[in-house]
């Protein structure tokens, strides 16, 4: 029998305490909705008394009807020396109206001597009035046991007692921390495994991740028997982070076989994950198990042959199981299986036979020498590739452009673009300002395009960067320019490169607008391959 892991996600509160990430009330509605579709079964959205946006996010989430989970209001037990009936905090959780209430308290002898500056006694009482009350109002409750971990390897005996007085007190659920995010996984095992032979109430994890160690520490104390696992997405949190659900869920579903999400709920991991970067405005790094860009990509000639003949030789599991994708790179490292790769998914005829694939790569590693980019520019990979076989019609052509940048005393920087193309015969001229040249010159290619092409409207620059290749010849050097552009479904890159910063933005601009124009020919088909087959267990 499949054994279920409740996920709690924090993201909405632990994860804000993140440097760099902030939320406005609208960004946690947004993502409290989208963790709701992924399927976690709860969700912590803030401490309804702490701050003006929390207490206005718990007055909207009363309006929202969720599919799969439940909304978690944040707290501590009572003050010491103070009557629950009349402590501020437990009355504002009562008050915002969500259905489960987490509170956190100490387990830590020394912290409540230090931190609290209160006796033994007393936090136990703490503890077990806060819970007693929060139950007779009819509310789920989670004890969050800060610093357990060190509290037990300090003072066993008392780190227990707190726990059992938490349990003693009705409290629904036991959530062991590693607040300081020191303890190793050997200690998480033995701990955990002894905490739930002598507790009836089930007991959570929740880790931090200082020692890199939050992911493997959450899992040991799965195997060592709790049944809920806290963290954030992405492994947002204060210090270094907490433990990343992202990474979490798909071990504990496909490599042990728990009961997280259904197999739908799983393959939106992705798409949720990099959404709640965009939110946060937090980058996303590239190679983050299962849902980075990365994670299933493949760049060395060998590792592309391999997986062409079978994907199991250097992926541990089918990428569209988690939402994602395997890419094949293509650059300097690049051999004939890589180009073969990427022309069979964009359904091209390449022969490994013929001399034109050769010259095709050849081509390919002297653009990358000048400077040029392709892993990061799929888009412009693709573009070049359609061309080489002859499968892409010139849409337009560039006849001239000019830009103009003008600064007065009394005005702002003005820039402006003049751009003569010859569309389908025809000669456009047009003219247009922006914020910037390479804004201006965008503006005047849409205002050129757009009568003939209208699709192109809904499209969007949503990144500009722009990086000096070799810094040694100050300002003459080539700078190599990398776009971003987006429409209502799909993200795309292309590249250029010159000496110019124009020349190559505009060489990125056109074919961001090329690629939109020639659309998507292909979909990549999820692969038939069962779970048996990378040896993934199902109890």
């Amino acid at each position: 029998m499949t054994s279920q892991v409740k996920i709690f996600d924090t993201t909405l509160r632990d994860g804000t305490q993140g440097e760099g990430v902030s939320l406005s009330v609208e960004d946690k509605i947004k993502i409290a909705q989208k963790l709701d579709l992924l399927g976690v079964h709860y969700i912590e959205g803030g401490n309804p008394g702490s701050n003006s946006k929390d207490i206005e996010f718990f007055e909207r989430a009363k309006q929202i009807q969720l599919k799969n989970a439940k909304f978690v209001a944040f707290g501590s037990t009572r003050r010491k020396d103070t009557p629950v009936e009349t402590d501020a905090g437990l009355k504002r959780i009562i008050d915002c109206g969500m259905p489960v209430a987490t509170l956190v308290g100490k387990a830590w002898d020394f912290h409540v001597h230090t931190a609290l500056q209160t006796t033994l006694e007393e936090n136990l009482a703490m503890i077990y009035d806060s819970f007693k009350f929060l139950k007779s109002k009819g509310l789920e409750t989670i004890y969050d046991a800060e610093h357990f971990f060190d509290g037990y390897k300090n003072n066993p005996e008392y780190a227990i007692a707190c726990i059992k007085k938490a349990e003693e007190a009705g409290a629904d659920w036991i959530v062991l921390c590693d607040t300081n995010g020191g303890t190793l996984p050997g200690e998480i095992y033995e701990i955990v495994s002894k905490v739930c032979e002598i507790m009836t109430a089930p007991i959570g994890i929740h880790t931090h991740n200082d020692c890199e160690l939050a992911v493997a520490n959450s899992l040991t104390a799965i195997q060592a028997g709790a049944r809920q696992v806290q963290g954030t997405m992405n492994g947002y949190g204060e210090r270094c982070g907490n433990a990343n659900l992202c990474s979490i869920i798909p071990n504990l579903q496909l490599k042990l076989g728990y009961d997280c999400l259904t197999e739908e709920q799983l393959k939106s991991l992705t798409s949720v994950a990099r959404y709640v970067s965009e939110i946060a405005n937090v980058h996303m790094p590239v190679n983050q198990p299962y849902v980075g860009i990365a994670a299933f990509a493949h760049k060395g000639g060998i590792h592309v042959s391999a997986i062409m003949k079978d994907a199991r030789t250097y992926e541990h599991i089918v990428p569209e199981w988690v939402g994602n994708k395997q890419r094949v790179l293509v650059s300097e490292l690049a051999g004939q299986s890589n180009l073969l790769f990427k022309a069979q998914e964009l359904n091209l005829n390449l022969n490994i036979e013929q001399a034109q694939t050769k010259e095709i790569i050849d081509k390919i590693k002297d653009m990358e020498h000048q400077g040029y980019q392709f892993e990061g520019a799929d888009a412009s990979l693709e573009l070049l590739l359609r061309q080489a076989s002859g499968g892409l019609d010139e849409l337009f052509k560039l006849e001239s452009f000019k830009i103009s940048v003008e600064k007065t005393a009394s005005q702002a920087v003005v820039s402006e673009a003049i751009i003569k193309l010859n569309i389908r015969g025809e000669i456009v001229y047009t003219v247009a300002e922006g914020n910037g040249p390479v804004n201006a010159l965008d503006n005047a290619l849409r205002k050129a395009l757009i009568p003939f092409y209208p699709t192109i409207q809904n499209m969007h620059l949503s990144d500009y960067k722009v990086r000096v290749i070799d810094e040694k010849d100050a300002t003459a050097a080539k700078v190599r320019v990398l776009i971003e552009s987006s429409d209502s479904s799909n993200t795309w890159n292309t590249v250029g490169v010159s000496e110019n910063i124009f020349e190559a933005s505009w060489q990125a601009l056109i074919d961001s607008i090329r690629y939109a124009l020639i659309g998507k020919t292909h979909i990549t088909q999820e692969p038939e391959v069962q779970k048996e087959r990378f040896g993934l267990v199902n109890h």
